[in-house]
Order: C-alpha cells, then sequence, then structure tokens
C-alpha cells in the first residue's frame, strides 16, 4: 500500500468511526437512521477529509477537532450523492459498486435521508461537545452552508440539469462544476484556518485553492467516465455523454482538457507551496488527483 493510500485510508476510517460514535447517540427508533447510514457509510474515498487534515497540518491543528469538520463534509457530499442518483437528478443505480440509496430504500426515504445528513453536519458543528468558540462555530456552519445551497452544491446540480444537451461556454462551466464539486473543496481549505481565526487574507487564498483542487477534482472524474471500467470505478461510466451532459471535454475536447488541467495543477503547485513544508500532504492529494482511477 502506498503512502498516500494509507494516510487516506486512516482518515477515513477516523471520520467513520466519529461518526458511528455521533449517531450512535441518536434515537434509535427513528426509521431513517439505516438509509442515512447507507448512503452515509458507502465505502466513499474520503478525499474531502483528506484535503481538511492536509490544510489541518499546515496549521498544527488537534485531529480530533479536524474529525468533527470532516465529518460534518462527509454527511454533506453524502446527501447530495444520495440526491444526485435520484431519478428525478441522473438517475443512477448504482453508487461505489453498490445499489443507490433510493434503489434501497425508495425514492421517498432516499429524499428524506439526503435531508437529515444535511441537517446533521450543522448539528455536529453546533454540538455543545465540540469545544470552540460560539464565533468559531457560526463562521464554520455559515461558510458550510453557503456550499451546500443554491450558491453551491444545490445550484451547481441545477445547472448541471439544465445545461444538458446544450452548447454552454467554458465561464459557465467552470461556474457550474465549482458549485457543484470546488465549494466543498474550498471549504475543506478553508475550514482549518477558520478553526485557529487566520486572518481573511489567508481565508481567501486557500478558499481560491480549493475551489481549484475542487475544479481539478470534476475534471478527473469526467475523465474517469470516459476512460474508466464501470466494475472498478464502483458506478456506471460512459453516462455523461449518453445524457448529453455538459462537461468541459465535450466543449474543448479530452487533449484540450487535459492541458487545461495541467496548466491550473502547476500554478496550484506553486500556491500551496508558499505555506512551507508542512504543505507536502496536499501537494500529495495535488498530484494523486489526475492519477486516480476511481
Amino acid at each position: 500500500m502506498s503512502g498516500f493510500k494509507k494516510k487516506i485510508t486512516k482518515i477515513a476510517f477516523d471520520t467513520d468511526k466519529y461518526l458511528q460514535k455521533y449517531l450512535s447517540k441518536q434515537d434509535k427508533s427513528s426509521y431513517l437512521l439505516n438509509p442515512m447510514k447507507y448512503g452515509l457509510f458507502s465505502g466513499g474515498k474520503g478525499f474531502r477529509s483528506k484535503i481538511i487534515f492536509d490544510t489541518g497540518r499546515i496549521f498544527n491543528i488537534n485531529h480530533n477537532i479536524l474529525k468533527a469538520l470532516s465529518a460534518a463534509v462527509e454527511c454533506i457530499h453524502s446527501y447530495s450523492l444520495i440526491h444526485d442518483d435520484l431519478p428525478c437528478m441522473d438517475n443512477d443505480d448504482i453508487r461505489r459498486g453498490r445499489i443507490s440509496t433510493h434503489k434501497k430504500f425508495g425514492e421517498s426515504t432516499a429524499v428524506l435521508a439526503g435531508n437529515s445528513l444535511l441537517i446533521l453536519a450543522f448539528e455536529i458543528l453546533s454540538n455543545k461537545k465540540l469545544k470552540l468558540k460560539d464565533r468559531i462555530k457560526n463562521e464554520l456552519i455559515y461558510s458550510l452552508a453557503a456550499c451546500s445551497g443554491h450558491s453551491g452544491i444545490a445550484g451547481g446540480q441545477y445547472s448541471d440539469l439544465n445545461f444538458e444537451n446544450k452548447i454552454v461556454s467554458k465561464k459557465k462551466l467552470i461556474e457550474m462544476q465549482n458549485k457543484k464539486t470546488g465549494k466543498l473543496f474550498s471549504f475543506c481549505c478553508t475550514g482549518p484556518a477558520i478553526l485557529v481565526e487566520k486572518e481573511s487574507s489567508v481565508k481567501r487564498d486557500l478558499s481560491l485553492i480549493g475551489l481549484q483542487i475542487g475544479l481539478l477534482y470534476q475534471i478527473s472524474d469526467d475523465l474517469i467516465d470516459i476512460t474508466g471500467n464501470s466494475e472498478h470505478v464502483g458506478k456506471l461510466t460512459r453516462k455523461d455523454d449518453k445524457k448529453g451532459k455538459a462537461t468541459l471535454i465535450s466543449l474543448m475536447g479530452y487533449k484540450n482538457t487535459l492541458a487545461f488541467a495541467d496548466s491550473i495543477k502547476y500554478k496550484l503547485i506553486k500556491k500551496i507551496k508558499k505555506y512551507g513544508t508542512k504543505s507536502s500532504d496536499l501537494l500529495e492529494s495535488l498530484e494523486h488527483i489526475m492519477h486516480r482511477k476511481i
């Protein structure tokens, strides 16, 4: 197992353990707990959590606090995937190598489970047992909310659906992908800076780094959809073209999109290196993005 694989596996394990402990204290009679857990503990890569820990390392932040931040982000990410898979959205029956939440529990239950995970993220960040100053909690909650609603994931999904079978400009595509994917990555980079109350200029810089990491991640996803094997990837591939999805690849072509991604990566490396030797884990994650197969 590579060094990167060991690190991301450990972070995913720690985040899942935190969430399992948190959920164990929830109302056991809730009918939604099982579908929530099904969508949450579905064998995800934990890449967003890795970015949180990578950035946290730059500021020497305690891992226990980073676990709470990662848990909240994984709840948001899982909610978005449950909803994305619905027949009224992307209509995907397979997610991470098994049937989607709505196929196992029904569409209405999947909607409610996704909603509950969205809300759970803010419950985690506002919990009294999370020993943070109120102003830090407020900023975290505000920032994560902005990444999740109409100006973030939900807004990006709306554009993604409405751009199908249309010719869309590069500017609009990047705006859509920044909302759908980039903004949550942006929070993964700024969240640790909020925890240690860094100045606004640092938060803005990390926010832009996170947006660009998210854009690269989305480009990588689109490339995998073209070249990946469905069994290996854990979901159906080559579906974007069939659905008429508007992507940078459909606009610019495969080779030009790769060249565009390489230029983003080169600029990001220079930006991240400004944070010194402790940014090596973040650089490692950046390197991994364009080489991943799933």
